[in-house]
């Protein structure tokens, strides 16, 4: 007997990943890509100054 994980049918939904939707989108199953990208790509010491902009964005809203 087939046990079935899911009742519905499902859509993969990809992260920035292009070559993963292509393959999921060439067998044919449901697919959205959506293009992302690590913030700062990646770079630790930009994503410090990004929050503290952040923070100082916050503050001045709620004075």
């Amino acid at each position: 007997m087939e046990k079935k994980l899911f009742d519905e049918p499902m859509t993969v939904i990809n992260l920035g990943l292009p070559g993963f939707f292509d393959s999921v989108k060439g067998q044919g199953a449901p697919c959205i890509h959506v293009d992302w990208k690590l913030p700062a790509g990646g770079d630790v010491r930009l994503l410090e100054i990004l929050d503290r902009l952040h923070e100082m964005e916050e503050a001045e809203q709620n004075a």
